[in-house]
């Protein structure tokens, strides 16, 4: 149910929703860099959920934890993302498809390298998180755990099924 409109009520919400944020913001980014694995992609995906954050500042309720908020917000567009670069994948061909073409030497590593990422973008979000943040960007466990807000017990589950769900995916592409 929607709160009364109070100027002083909504101003003062307004300035301690934007001060969290921003006290936020250094979690957030190096969330972002897990998920995205790439500086601009990353720096995009922050842009974004801070813009949807302000957007839907509304839906915050004041006195929650606004960084699971936006963690949420941030993992839901990154999902977003991901969906609409597969499915324009699947549809066309990258502009540089045929640069390796007759290559010498490397092929064989670029086709399992390949194979990997799509391996990783076919896991499902909480253990591809986990992966992301512990095995490629290199993450302590602990702090892995803090940046998605979840047990350490928690993230060790996750990490042990994307690990398998890895390794089963690479044994039948191979």
């Amino acid at each position: 149910m929607p709160r009364p409109f109070h100027p002083q009520i909504r101003k003062k919400d307004r300035l301690r929703f934007e001060e969290q944020l921003l006290d936020h913001l250094p979690r957030l980014r190096r969330f972002a860099h897990a998920l995205a694995r790439n500086g601009v992609d990353a720096d995009d995906l922050l842009q974004a959920s801070v813009e949807r954050a302000l957007q839907r500042r509304e839906q915050w309720e004041p006195g929650t934890r606004l960084d699971s908020w936006m963690y949420r917000l941030m993992r839901n567009l990154w999902i977003d993302t991901v969906r609409a670069e597969m499915r324009r994948g699947e549809t066309f061909v990258a502009p540089d498809a045929g640069e390796a073409i007759g290559a010498a030497g490397n092929q064989e590593a670029v086709v399992e390298l390949g194979e990997v990422g799509a391996a990783l973008h076919r896991l499902p979000p909480e253990p591809r998180e986990a992966v992301a943040l512990v095995v490629i960007e290199g993450f302590a466990y602990k702090e892995a755990a803090e940046i998605l807000d979840i047990p350490m017990g928690t993230l060790t589950s996750r990490l042990v099924r994307g690990r398998e769900a890895l390794m089963a995916r690479l044994g039948e592409a191979a």
